[in-house]
């Protein structure tokens, strides 16, 4: 059976009426989640939707509950998360585990390699932009579903899971040694951050590129939330605000907004105080999860195991611009 056979036959059984699915396309890209956008027919009714079904194997560990979950937590509280739909841990009629989620048509993702990306509105998207991540971070967590399915750890071990995590990814797919993260990890074990004033929702991929807009200074739907956690907000900041995600020569974050700007609007949204020391440590931090990624992004590729071309760009282009963003700040925070 097709797999648009198989995702008709479990709509009709959950919607309990005869569904048909058309336009049945696989999204490529994404590091942790086959991504299909297909419509769901019935009759003159027709739904646009998106399946999200794991991989036989995946470059990032993420579990599929908490995904769901952090999606649903958001959903109608003004931060243009998608609606989830319906999440099948056991596979059901397509095998393995997936869930389906609601589509937003007519916008487009802009990354940070594509030139004057956001244009005239480009301080409208910023501001907008950081106003919905100081919302994420602002939400309690007793509200939240994803507090059912995700470790809250304790404010003063927050730093320590994340690093632990991204440094284990490392240890695990490096294929030569690569001095300067191991540089920035031991300075960041040396030198741990001031824990968070509170724990909250981190989107974990929030940037540049994982974002919908509508080219009129609207974001539509915020995406990619496999790598959802709780912990430091600050987390969401930093990355965000990663060199990496800038054209170089652009002074503004993420083509966006410049970053006092930026740290401004995440203030007045989220609620919360910057502490410099802590923003610097999750910058550097940022910096060594970006190239954690990318280390596994070569190695899936030299594997032979996942073909998507971005992933040798990663592994290659991108790990190089890592270790250049890494080498700066090193040398900007100087020695401890």
């Amino acid at each position: 059976m097709s797999l648009a056979d198989s995702l008709a036959a479990y709509l009709t059984r959950v919607r309990g009426t005869p569904t048909t699915v058309e336009n049945l396309a696989r999204i490529s890209g994404g590091a942790s989640r086959e991504t299909y956008r297909f419509d769901a027919v019935n009759g003159s009714d027709r739904v646009g939707l998106i399946l999200r079904r794991d991989p036989r194997g995946s470059l990032i560990d993420t579990d599929r509950r908490v995904e769901f979950l952090a999606i649903a937590s958001f959903e109608g509280k003004d931060v243009a998360a998608p609606r989830a739909l319906w999440l099948e841990e056991e596979g059901a009629e397509l095998e393995r585990p997936f869930f389906i989620m609601s589509r937003v048509d007519g916008g487009e993702a802009a990354g940070p390699f594509t030139p004057d990306a956001y244009g005239a509105h480009a301080q409208t998207i910023g501001e907008r932009f950081f106003s919905i991540m100081g919302k994420i971070a602002r939400e309690p967590l007793a509200r939240l579903p994803l507090a059912q399915a995700a470790f809250a750890p304790a404010p003063e071990h927050c730093w320590r899971r994340e690093l632990d995590h991204w440094t284990g990814v490392i240890d695990a797919d490096e294929s030569h040694p690569q001095p300067i993260v191991r540089a920035a990890i031991r300075r960041l074990r040396r030198d741990p951050p001031p824990p968070p004033a509170r724990i909250a929702a981190v989107h974990g991929d929030l940037r540049s590129g994982n974002f919908l807009h509508d080219g009129a200074g609207q974001i539509l739907a915020v995406l990619d939330w496999e790598m959802a956690h709780l912990g430091d907000p600050l987390e969401d900041l930093a990355w965000a605000m990663d060199p990496l995600w800038s054209r170089p020569g652009d002074p503004r974050v993420s083509g966006m907004v410049t970053p006092r700007e930026a740290l401004e609007i995440w203030r007045a949204a989220s609620g919360l105080e910057i502490d410099a020391k802590a923003l610097d440590w999750w910058r550097l931090f940022a910096s060594v999860k970006g190239q954690a990624i990318w280390t596994s992004a070569a190695k899936a590729w030299a594997d032979g195991g996942m073909t998507e071309p971005i992933l040798a760009f990663s592994g290659w282009f991108t790990a190089r611009a890592q270790d250049q963003i890494l080498s700066r700040r090193l040398a900007d925070l100087g020695p401890l």
